[in-house]
């Protein structure tokens, strides 16, 4: 199986990392024991297990009304306050001492 990539759809790229491909051009790929070539059947199992991780990954849109306060004190956290608040809630969830508290 043969990739190949097109230079001008990299992007900025600097100088040195052109040379670079240039220099890897230049090279044979060496197969062996520790570093075989891959199959097509290797790459559709690793199209098929990125598939399923990145669905696991895959964030639920959720629409939650806070208080005033508690809102400010989320964004006070900066930049990823969203995330922040997703992990917040994943561990209260996962914590029935909270759990219990909260009903």
């Amino acid at each position: 199986m043969k990739k190949t990539i097109k230079v001008e759809k990299l992007g900025d790229i600097t100088e040195k990392q052109l040379m670079e491909i240039e220099k890897a051009k230049r090279h044979d790929i060496v197969f062996d024991e520790d570093s075989p070539e891959i199959t097509e059947e290797m790459m559709e199992q690793f199209r098929r297990v990125a598939k399923e991780k990145r669905e696991e990954r895959q964030k639920q849109v959720l629409t939650l009304r806070v208080s005033a306060e508690t809102m400010k004190k989320a964004k006070s956290l900066g930049k990823g306050y969203t995330g922040i608040l997703s992990r917040i809630l994943e561990y209260a969830l996962n914590d029935p001492e909270i759990i219990r508290r909260c009903l």
